[in-house]
């Protein structure tokens, strides 16, 4: 599946742009699962490796990481590069789903 594809999701995707060498995108793993299982099957979560896919991390414009974004039906709905708390990514998440 191409990332045109699941970015067309109905279900807002929220993609986690990280390296494994950072360590703020390390300290987000456990909120972002704390997310997920909140969020259940109303939205979905996606980490891209910014090291292994260097050509779409380059074509989105990701300077820094992490960098979260959001994603419904092809669109690009919000993006922050930074830590984000729990509260605040659900928050997001279900205004959007």
């Amino acid at each position: 599946m191409t990332f045109e594809e699941i970015i067309q999701s109905d279900k807002p995707i929220l993609l986690d742009f990280f390296a494994t060498w950072c360590g703020p995108c390390r300290a987000m793993t456990p909120v972002l699962e704390q997310v997920a299982g909140q969020m259940g099957d109303r939205a979905k979560i996606l980490k891209i490796d910014v090291d292994k896919n260097q050509a779409l991390s380059a074509k989105l414009g990701i300077r820094g990481v992490p960098t979260f974004m959001i994603y419904k039906q092809g669109r690009r709905l919000w993006s922050q590069s930074g830590m984000v708390g729990k509260a605040e990514l659900v928050k997001l998440l279900e205004s959007y789903a």
